[in-house]
């Protein structure tokens, strides 16, 4: 198993950091945060035609470039360090779920080519991310029931909906989105839309089955541990800058032994992050089915890893980084809000438990 970053992938990374630095400085960021829509439409263009980004990893026989998590890791970590608001995350979960289903490969042509927002719809009113606690239903072609912190809803085309069918748990396509009511859900991390989605006997097909879910989560838990990874890097970057130009006593503060070490944890914890990350990344597009086992631990740890890092970022910055003005805050709550998807660090450690046969029940994601 190659957990090396290649040369190719290495030019990949610095074709976004150029490209989102210049597309998605801080000042464009707390612009869109506060737009209805959440992102930049000829941007998420861009990230389709020029850099074909939202086809990367769906298979070149749906439209795509056929590339791995691998690529994708890569494009979500220079994303996390941006902070970009784009509902790449959203999409591509749910082009992980069509194509680990078998009734919506026709579908994944308009994602790859950015013509369609699309979403999974997991999460009820209980928060949980476990596809077996479902309570919405699909009876007779027709969804009914309520979704709650649907990543982008407010504006997918496409919703790909996890509920109770006549054979057990299921995923159903709704394209005909102006059937549902939807609303934007209040959030701490103002960088990341998520919506509340009500279907009262909507039309839907199926598109797949509980594997494929849980395929697609799995998935969306290393996409999202890489953006984690890419946060973390960021704030110990500005962090370390900070304290190299940032003088006190008439010594930069950086050459105290106490900044020292609280540099160098965060410096351990973004590093061992980066391995668990290649590693969940590598398990994905090798041995699949290892990949609950990876997604666990790889999200539970970065979770913690990038929340520790953004507020290391926010107390060593002193009193400007506790101000507005400053993007450690964008970071913090960015960190925050990511713990909570696709399931909490806990969830996942007593997931990783239960699968090594160290607890009796089960634990929901």
């Amino acid at each position: 198993m190659q957990l090396v970053v290649t040369e190719e992938q290495r030019e990949l990374k610095d074709t976004l950091r150029r490209f989102f630095a210049d597309r998605s400085p801080s000042a464009e960021v707390r612009r869109l945060m506060e737009t209805a829509e959440g992102h930049d439409p000829g941007v998420w263009a861009q990230m389709a035609g020029q850099l074909g980004l939202q086809g990367l990893a769906i298979g070149e026989e749906h439209g795509g470039a056929g590339f791995g998590m691998r690529e994708l890791a890569v494009v979500f970590e220079e994303m996390g360090r941006a902070v970009v608001c784009a509902p790449f995350l959203a999409t591509i979960t749910a082009a992980a779920a069509l194509e680990a289903g078998d009734g919506g490969h026709d579908l994944l042509a308009r994602i790859a080519d950015g013509s369609t927002i699309a979403t999974l719809a997991v999460a009820e009113d209980g928060g949980s991310w476990d596809p077996g606690s479902v309570a919405a239903t699909f009876e007779d072609g027709k969804l009914r029931g309520t979704k709650n912190f649907v990543l982008d809803g407010h504006i997918a085309d496409l919703i790909l909906v996890v509920a109770q069918g006549a054979d057990g748990v299921g995923l159903y396509a709704v394209e005909d989105v102006a059937a549902v009511e939807r609303k934007v859900l209040p959030t701490l991390d103002q960088t990341r839309k998520l919506a509340r989605i009500e279907f009262d006997g909507v039309a839907a097909r199926e598109v797949g089955g509980e594997d494929a879910v849980r395929r697609a989560l799995d998935v969306a838990a290393v996409a999202l541990a890489a953006e984690q990874l890419g946060g973390a890097q960021a704030t110990l970057d500005m962090t370390v800058e900070y304290a190299k130009v940032r003088h006190q006593f008439g010594r930069p503060i950086g050459s105290f032994q106490a900044i020292k070490h609280r540099c160098a944890d965060m410096f351990v914890l973004v590093e061992s992050a980066r391995s668990a990350v290649l590693h969940a990344a590598a398990v994905a597009d090798e041995s699949p089915e290892e990949l609950a086992h990876a997604a666990a631990l790889a999200k539970a740890y970065c979770s913690d890893a990038f929340f520790h890092t953004a507020g290391e970022a926010i107390q060593l910055h002193g009193g400007i980084g506790f101000t507005w003005e400053h993007d450690a805050h964008l970071y913090f709550k960015r960190a925050q809000g990511s713990r909570q998807l696709f399931g909490t660090p806990d969830r996942h450690r007593e997931r990783l438990g239960e699968m090594a046969g160290l607890t009796g029940a089960g634990a929901t994601p």
